[in-house]
């Protein structure tokens, strides 16, 4: 899988809403190979999308096309400076869930220590995270250079996530979790989805 994060500040979140609205119902059916998209905007106006291709190919094939071209030409407009990409072919996906039902999705950006240390930690015990916080459905992780990441985590609602976080985990978990802690460098910057875009191949 081929994940590109686009992200940048916007002045009015629905204009960003109507772009990818307009995407995807104009443009999304000559996309080959797109898998779906993830995107918001925080309370304090940070825009973050997560483009899933099934390949880098197929997403250099949807930006070579025209049509593409001249939407990203409008759309850009609405950022209030240069919007950032960032690609990466180094995705973990896991779901326990439905994501595209998520009422919330938090992405979290940082740096680690040891990327596959970190793949390693979050593929262990699913069942047992499961049971712990039947909150979470999905995530998604993509690794960038120098060890840094985008993860988004897809959650039934914003107060289920609330309600899980302040929830103490079984000692197994709760060992994975200061290790992953530990893998980390600095403080990991966060973007509260309230108002999840999902979108997905018809």
């Amino acid at each position: 899988m081929f994940v590109q994060v686009i992200q940048g500040q916007v002045a009015d979140p629905e204009q960003a809403r109507a772009a990818l609205d307009k995407w995807a119902q104009e443009l999304a059916p000559g996309a080959e190979g797109w898998l779906g998209s993830t995107a918001g905007v925080t309370e304090d106006g940070r825009f973050i999308a997560l483009a899933r291709f099934e390949s880098a190919e197929a997403a250099q094939q949807n930006n070579d096309r025209p049509e593409q071209d001249a939407w990203w030409a409008e759309t850009s407009r609405l950022f209030s400076g240069d919007a950032t990409f960032r690609d990466s072919t180094d995705v973990l996906v896991d779901s326990t869930g439905d994501p595209e039902s998520a009422g919330f999705v938090q992405v979290m950006q940082g740096r680690g220590t040891d990327p596959d240390r970190a793949r390693e930690l979050m593929s262990q015990d699913s069942d047992a995270w499961a049971a712990f916080r039947p909150d979470l459905i999905g995530s998604l992780v993509a690794q960038h250079e120098a060890g840094a990441y985008t993860m988004a985590m897809y959650f039934t609602s914003e107060e289920d996530a609330r309600e899980g976080e302040g929830k103490e985990p079984p000692l197994e978990l709760k060992a994975q979790m200061e290790e992953m802690n530990k893998l980390s460098i600095g403080v990991p910057d966060f973007f509260d989805l309230k108002r999840p875009w999902l979108y997905s191949p018809r």
